[in-house]
């Protein structure tokens, strides 16, 4: 189960850093404006606010690699804070921007974060 756990992981983490490069670096390119729906003008009027949203999902990303990283306790702490977060950022999402953040974000938080769980 540690196994499953810590791919769930992984896999969340590296999520979050695709999103981190859409949102930083790619948001007024084809592939960021194409994946979220923009033309060009709102991509330019909204980039800064999208860079920032980017940085947040880098540093989810960096806390489930340093819980992957870190000895235990404080590795399974790490995991446990960064993927409640992750859900709770999920959630928050899907209510107040877009009902499917709630499958693409909080739906593999809480999938990893129950895996991280069992595997206590």
């Amino acid at each position: 189960m540690e196994i499953l756990a810590n791919v769930l992981v992984g896999l969340v983490a590296a999520l979050h850093a695709y999103i981190l490069v859409m949102e930083m670096f790619l948001w007024q390119k084809s592939p960021g404006m194409r994946f979220h729906g923009l033309d060009a003008e709102l991509a330019r009027r909204t980039a800064q606010l999208a860079a920032n949203q980017g940085l947040y999902n880098g540093f989810l990303a960096a806390g489930l690699v340093w819980g992957l990283v870190a000895a235990d306790p404080t590795g399974f702490r790490a995991q446990v804070f960064f993927l409640s977060c992750v859900v709770v950022a999920g959630v928050y999402g899907a209510v107040t921007a877009n009902r499917r953040i709630l499958f693409a974000q909080a739906l593999p938080g809480a999938l990893a974060l129950a895996a991280v769980l069992a595997a206590r």
